[in-house]
């Protein structure tokens, strides 16, 4: 019943996005950086270092397209499993605790691989529901490119809270 509501919720937040589209994932709150931050991998692009884990990211969809170092697969999302398919690769947290990173592994039925995007615009653990999908605070520091320069901070699993919510919330999107 669970899969079956994440569907439909995704399905009526997103009506303009079909299943099994490359969308990019960003935070709602644009921080220091209007073109926003995405979910990204570290490194550039097609030569991102999946070894590397993930972080947020200044979106790269003001360029007209979503990143292949930033594109979901939206038919995984409703299974609870965030696949970028361009790497073969799924989010999977570090540990099932408080700063926790964000890695990326080949995608299995794994406990750590399973997130859960809820009606409050949280993404949190399903093996720990206290925990969401969380951008850093303070400033950012500088990527290596761009026009502006891209900025960059960490991604990391915290517990859920008032005071972390402007970090902690999300969306999907094709392209801006």
């Amino acid at each position: 019943m669970r899969k079956l509501t994440l569907l439909v919720y995704l399905l009526f937040l997103f009506p303009n996005i079909a299943l099994g589209e490359i969308v990019e994932i960003f935070s709602l709150n644009q921080l220091d950086d209007n073109r926003g931050f995405c979910i990204d991998i570290r490194g550039h692009k097609s030569k991102a270092k999946v070894n590397k884990g993930l972080q947020a990211h200044t979106c790269y969809s003001y360029q007209g397209e979503v990143a292949i170092d930033q594109g979901f697969d939206s038919l995984k999302l409703t299974k609870n499993q965030f696949y970028l398919p361009a790497f073969d690769v799924c989010m999977e947290a570090n540990t099932n605790t408080a700063s926790s990173s964000l890695i990326l592994r080949k995608c299995q039925d794994e406990k750590l691989q399973k997130f859960e995007w809820d009606n409050e615009d949280n993404i949190h653990l399903i093996d720990n529901e206290k925990l969401c999908l969380t951008v850093s605070q303070g400033k950012s520091r500088k990527g290596g490119g761009g026009s502006p320069v891209h900025l960059i901070r960490n991604l990391s699993l915290e517990l859920c809270s008032d005071t972390l919510q402007p970090f902690q919330k999300w969306s999907v999107r094709k392209t801006e």
